[in-house]
């Protein structure tokens, strides 16, 4: 049998050190900090990857909270709070849809004074109602008022849905056109109309038709508008980054009450291309529609001019304010028997006010005169209309 080899004791210290105190293994321990793992992120949602993309966040350094370790939308929005990004620009409550859109018009959302989502929170509509940095014009209300008429939903299923609505609106409404007053050099033109012909007209042809195919004179007026609007172009199109830009034909937009309060300008797409009765039809359709909460797509087209009839609510005139980024917007009052002279001779016949409220950039006095008068001389031949 070999001899076991005798090791010096010094040697077998050096081969063998001595095990370490608890005290020198935590002094020699790497920090977790710097212990990098090469992995691919776990990401559930291609809107994770998206907001990861818009604010330039590495997914694979973010720790995600989902099942299974999963990357989340609130892991990438802390990822970007912490990094300074532009998530989170306020400290208000604001919806991703709001962030998102922010991001994409370039909305400050610091500057959004009054939120109108639930306990004053930030939403898309309030970023959509700001004026985009590369313009001067401001978010048509159609745009504005998109996102709580879309279809599918709802808004008056509930009387404090139907409140909180129509608050967050009239609020709206009132910011956009306090920007219109402010931005836009109003002029003001009115005009009484003698509506016997266009009356007697519309009486002499419902004699003849069943209920349901029956006409209104508030037809006959937004027909005379349209027409006018063709002859008058300097009333129908948008003022667009600092500019005028006249519309080919007229999309008529038509200022309708809501129930429970509120007011929209929905959209009759393509006016200039439908006859009377087919106007008639489209009036009765979107004010149905307006009065449901189911306004469709279509109807949030922007206008190039807009009516406001306030004739049935008794107000014998109105002068609106114009609805960005229009330039012309036409009233009418309600019809009214009143004194008339004509020939030497005084009578008493239906009256009704026309005015037009337009921009001075686009126009001047002497196009809305001629402006109410062809609407005049077109409501003086109800049969050609």
């Amino acid at each position: 049998m070999t001899p076991a080899l005798a090791v010096p004791t010094a040697v077998v210290d050096l081969l063998v050190p001595a095990p370490l105190s608890a005290a020198a293994v935590a002094d020699r321990a790497v920090p977790t900090a710097l212990v990098v793992v090469a992995r691919q992120p776990l990401v559930t949602s291609p809107l994770v990857r998206h907001l990861a993309e818009q604010h330039d966040i590495d997914l694979t350094r973010v720790a995600g909270t989902g099942t299974g370790g999963a990357i989340t939308r609130h892991d990438v929005e802390n990822a970007s709070r912490l990094a300074g990004g532009p998530l989170h620009r306020t400290n208000r409550p604001t919806s991703p849809r709001a962030r998102r859109l922010a991001t994409q018009l370039g909305v400050d959302l610091a500057r959004i004074e009054h939120g109108s989502g639930p306990k004053g929170s930030i939403i898309g509509a309030d970023v959509l109602a700001r004026p985009r940095p590369d313009s001067k014009t401001p978010r048509p209300l159609q745009e504005v008022f998109a996102s709580d008429l879309s279809p599918g939903r709802d808004p008056l299923r509930s009387a404090d849905a139907a409140t909180a609505r129509t608050a967050n609106m009239r609020r709206r409404t009132a910011a956009l056109m306090a920007r219109s007053k402010r931005e836009i050099p109003h002029y003001f033109l009115s005009t009484e109309i003698d509506m016997s012909e266009a009356i007697g007209w519309v009486r002499d042809t419902n004699a003849t038709r069943f209920v349901t195919e029956r006409l209104l004179a508030a037809a006959l007026l937004l027909r005379a508008v349209v027409i006018a609007a063709l002859e008058v172009p300097e009333t129908n199109g948008h003022w667009v980054d600092d500019e005028f830009r006249p519309a080919s034909g007229v999309h008529l937009g038509v200022a309708v009450s809501m129930r429970g309060g509120g007011l929209i300008a929905p959209c009759i797409a393509d006016a200039h291309t439908r006859s009377l009765d087919e106007l008639m039809s489209a009036l009765r359709d979107v004010v149905g529609r307006v009065r449901t909460g189911r306004l469709r797509s279509g109807d949030l087209v922007d206008p190039t001019i807009t009516v406001t009839n306030l004739g049935d609510q008794g107000a014998t005139a109105v002068f609106g304010v114009i609805y960005p980024p229009q330039v012309a917007l036409a009233g009418f009052g309600k019809i009214v028997e009143r004194p008339w002279a004509e020939h030497g001779l005084l009578g008493v016949r239906p009256i009704v006010v026309a005015t037009v409220s337009a921009d001075h950039r686009a126009s001047d006095g002497q196009s809305g005169s001629r402006f109410l008068n062809r609407i005049d001389t077109h409501l003086q031949a109800p049969e050609k209309l």
